[in-house]
This record gives C-alpha cells, structure tokens and sequence, in this order.
C-alpha cells in the first residue's frame, strides 16, 4: 500500500484494471491482456515518438494516487492519463527506474523511467493542470514507463510485486551513512 492516508506500504499488490485504446486517451478497460515486448497487444499509440516502443511498452499508474486526485475534485478515472496498467497496493515510492514488478503469474516489467504529462490529458484535472503528476514537480506521483522483461498474459484482480531487490531496496542499501561533523573541543 501507499503512504497515502493510514495505510503501510508493502511490496504487493493487485491489478485494479487494464487498459487499452486504438489509439490515444483515454485507455478503455479489458478483461485480460497479453504482452509482448512492445506492451498490450491490443493498445496502440497515436504518438508514436513520445509513446511506445521497447523502453516505453507498458504504463503503470498507482490507483490510490487517482483516488487521491479525485478527492481533491479532479474527473481522473483508471486509463484517463493513458496508463496500461492500473494498480492498487504498492508503495509508489518503490515503483523506480530500474525495480522490477510482477504482473500476475507470467509478467515481468522493469520500470524505465517516468512518464512526462502533456497537454493532451489536462481535461482529467479541475484546472488543466496535467502536471500534478510530473515527477518533475510532485515527485512519487508519476506514471512511469517499464520495458517488458517476461512476455506473458495477466488479468485484473492478478497479484503484483516488486522484486525484494529492487532498485528502491539496492539503492536504500547503498547510501552512505550520515556523519555529522563536529568542530574540536576546546
């Protein structure tokens, strides 16, 4: 779960929905989908220099953020922003460039990078203002991007992970430790 009201975070959750579209936004919900190196089989991007691709196959976004925005009177629903894969129940601080996350029983994406807003969803936000989910300025908001590392098909209500070691928990590991420095005494 997310740090988002009293929840604990965790590194499990679940598929709340999937998400396709011919095309565009918003991304319509499926009962199953199959991925291939290039993402959902049945999604396609009308952009397809800003949008798709091996590094940029599937989009994840964290459903407690969207409960979030919606609270705060945003008309943002599941697949709005154009993300693939709706998920409820993970730390969002954890889904970083580099960790791993299973998708069901056959899925393996590794997160690539964030995705930036564009202009093109700001009708999902009171004000227009699409980039209350930039990382650039709400960070752990994002959307992110991941590359498909394990081809498979997953459903809503699937079970979702990130790998123990993933880069949130190596990067955790390998920071220094703070020493405080103090002047001699006198």
């Amino acid at each position: 779960m997310t740090d988002f009201g009293n929840e604990r975070p965790t590194h499990s959750g679940r598929i709340e929905q999937l998400n396709v579209s011919a095309g565009g936004v918003p991304k319509r919900a499926v009962a199953e989908a199959v991925v291939n190196e290039f993402g959902l089989t049945r999604d396609r991007q009308r952009d397809r220099r800003h949008h798709g691709g091996t590094e940029r196959a599937v989009c994840l976004f964290s459903a407690e953020i969207l409960d979030s925005l919606r609270a705060d009177g945003h008309p943002i629903n599941p697949g709005a922003t154009g993300e693939n894969v709706t998920v409820r129940g993970l730390d969002w601080k954890k889904v970083v460039p580099g960790a791993r996350i299973h998708l069901g029983e056959q899925v393996i994406v590794e997160i690539t990078s964030y995705t930036t807003p564009c202009r093109i969803i700001a009708h999902c936000f009171r004000d227009g203002d699409f980039n209350r989910i930039n990382q650039a300025t709400h960070p752990g908001r994002s959307r992110v991007y991941s590359r498909v590392v394990r081809q498979g098909i997953m459903y809503p209500g699937d079970d979702v992970t990130i790998e123990q070691d993933s880069a949130a928990d190596r990067g955790a590991r390998l920071q220094p430790k703070t020493t405080r420095w103090r002047p001699p005494s006198s």
